[in-house]
């Protein structure tokens, strides 16, 4: 079984996210992505993501009625900063026979060396390139193994929907249906209204 593994903050999931494991899945002929939220990004130290109960819920409500995707929330139960090299090794037990891809954005590829135990991620999987609008097509990076995916790049990110929401506009365009209903029902990402 070829499973691409797709971990991010997901702070929230959005449609560029699901393009991307559709076009992996298609492009790649995988036979399953699994969305891995992070607890917490060691590249993002001060970012504190909305609750992950909320990212959790928001996932599965994208996820739905997609048998090929789900969700896996090893890194949220184990706590802590989320390295890939630990949720590598606890997939490859959970799936001793599946042939394992990691989906990584082209922003993020640079910084691969810098990532814990490096060298031995390297050996264990291969990375899947996302495309990014604005960085160009990567070469080949010793001694990662880089796959690129051409996918539909989508200008949009995470932290430009939370800025959305902040402001008040509308944001039912870059979000899975029902989505964004959970996010307003949640109040996630408004500003505190101010003391009286």
């Amino acid at each position: 079984m070829r499973i691409g593994l797709y971990g991010g903050s997901f702070d929230p999931i959005h449609l560029g996210h699901l393009l991307v494991a559709e076009a992996a899945c298609e492009e790649l002929q995988l036979d399953r992505i699994v969305f891995i939220p992070a607890a917490r990004s060691p590249f993002k130290p001060s970012h504190a993501p909305a609750p992950d109960h909320l990212r959790l819920r928001w996932l599965r409500i994208a996820l739905a009625g997609h048998p090929q995707f789900e969700v896996d929330d090893l890194e949220l139960r184990r706590g802590g900063t989320s390295y890939t090299i630990d949720t590598v090794r606890a997939c490859a037990a959970r799936f001793p026979n599946g042939q394992l891809s990691w989906l990584i954005g082209a922003d993020h590829v640079p910084t691969l060396s810098q990532w814990r135990d490096s060298a031995l991620l390297a050996d264990l999987i291969e990375f899947i390139v996302i495309p990014r609008p604005g960085i160009p097509h990567l070469a080949a990076m010793e001694p990662f193994t880089l796959r690129p995916l051409r996918g539909w790049p989508l200008g949009v990110s995470s932290s430009e929907i939370r800025q959305r929401i902040r402001n008040g506009l509308p944001v039912d365009h870059l979000l899975p249906p029902y989505v964004a209903d959970a996010i307003a029902s949640d109040r996630a990402y408004r500003s505190p209204d101010p003391s009286p």
